[in-house]
């Protein structure tokens, strides 16, 4: 269906607080009917029909698609991407927002990465790739401590290991090469420099030629306040990202992102989807640590609270080839996202706990509560499901402001062995004190 056609059906991809989010965006716009899910959740429900079907089962998604007449399906998660979900929605004529197979392995590769890194003359950080155990021991002790040893390929945000002494570095080569810890995901492992710095998230959307580049963000991947513990899928975020200066902002574009599209346009991959890099920052400069093919989690709640452009425009002119065409209007001040997750994640932990307050949190003023691990009961209540249970997020003048708006709702809800970090935002709220 074209651009400005009316009575809209859209599909979106995945059930977590990301694909909620992009739901409860989608379904803001007027030219849009419906949405469904696919699987969906209870927590999507007021904005989105769930479809059941799982994100791994390619063709009956298309046949969904096709048999509902849906406009437009947009992927959530990285797996499906990966697979090739857009290549079978494209060999089928339906309209679908994505990198085909080749473009997903931007994400599903941490070695393709690399390479195109190095093609496009991206500032990263020093690396090889290995398949065997010694040659890798002997690299990690010839390159020194701290490093960093990553699953080349999808590990679900677990596949990254911070090691401070080569003796951890042994550990973790030892663990993905030797003892399959990621499965498939690390029989290739890539092994570079530890980068110094502040991290951040810098996400754009890309016809193939042009690009759209998104309010900037940062995220918060360690378990615990202070960036201490085991990394994980996000416990917060925030945007903008004071970091993220209006001169930086313009560099990333021109020096990451741009160069970026061009190698991958030179392979012959037709890049339509998001381009989401993963930067350090250190001394001005920003290298790329990652990239990732999809929009983050959590940093899609706060981005999508600050959007005030229709998503739908935006996705459709990257599918169509008219980015180029299109801006972006947000919200001038900020929003933070805190996720609240079961107590021992990203490890082990309990599922089917009570929790309480969701609605009473929702009705504060600037506050959406985005679902990532629920359900509901048959008496109506909603339990966790998940290792990230909610992504709390609010809207404020700045950070600090839209932080404590965050936290008072986080303060309405509760549940057993609940757990969630009281730092987010930190970095931002420290240098809006500084400019004050």
């Amino acid at each position: 269906m074209a651009s400005g056609a009316l009575a809209l059906k859209v599909l979106v991809i995945g059930s977590g607080g990301r694909e909620h989010t992009l739901a409860w965006k989608i379904a803001q716009d007027p030219r849009v009917e419906r949405v469904y899910a696919a699987p969906g959740s209870d927590g999507m429900a007021a904005v989105a029909e769930s479809t059941g079907i799982g994100v791994g089962d390619l063709e009956a998604l298309a046949d969904f698609a096709a048999a509902q007449e849906i406009a437009l399906t947009v992927v959530g998660p990285e797996a499906p991407l990966a697979a090739g979900i857009v290549d079978l929605f494209r060999e089928r004529g339906l309209r679908i927002f994505g990198p085909d197979r080749e473009g997903a392995q931007l994400e599903s590769s941490k070695a393709f990465t690399k390479e195109i890194l190095a093609e496009a003359g991206v500032p990263t950080a020093a690396y090889e790739t290995f398949t065997e155990v010694e040659p890798a021991r002997e690299f990690a002790r010839h390159l020194g401590a701290p490093l960093v040893v990553k699953a080349d390929g999808l590990a679900a945000g677990k596949g990254v290991v911070i090691c401070a002494t080569v003796e951890e570095a042994d550990s973790a080569i030892e663990s993905m090469l030797r003892d399959g810890r990621f499965g498939e995901a690390s029989r290739r492992i890539v092994i570079e420099e530890f980068l110094d710095g502040e991290e951040a998230s810098f996400m754009a959307l890309t016809d193939g030629k042009h690009v759209l580049a998104l309010a900037s963000s940062q995220d918060h991947k360690a378990a615990f306040d202070g960036d201490k513990g085991p990394n994980t899928g996000g416990m917060g975020a925030y945007s903008p990202a004071p970091v993220i200066s209006d001169e930086r902002y313009s560099e990333v574009i021109e020096t990451v992102i741009e160069p970026t599209v061009a190698a991958l346009a030179r392979r012959g991959i037709d890049y339509r989807g998001v381009l989401y890099a993963g930067l350090m920052i250190h001394e001005g400069r920003a290298k790329v640590l990652e990239y990732n093919v999809r929009f983050g989690d959590p940093e899609c709640q706060p981005i999508m609270v600050r959007l005030r452009s229709s998503l739908v425009d935006l996705i459709e002119a990257a599918i169509d080839g008219r980015l180029g065409e299109v801006s972006a209007e947000w919200d001038e001040g900020s929003a933070v996202c805190v996720v609240m997750a079961s107590g021992g994640y990203p490890g082990d932990y309990s599922k089917g706990e009570v929790i309480t307050g969701i609605e009473q949190a929702a009705g504060l003023e600037g506050v959406e509560v985005f679902h990532a691990g629920t359900k509901r009961d048959e008496q109506g209540r909603w339990l966790s499901s998940g290792g990230r249970v909610l992504g709390v997020t609010a809207t404020g003048a700045d950070v600090r402001e839209a932080v404590e708006r965050a936290y008072g709702a986080v303060g309405a809800i509760d549940w057993n062995d609940v757990h969630y970090r009281g730092d987010i935002g930190h970095r931002a709220v420290a240098r809006e004190k500084e400019a004050s």
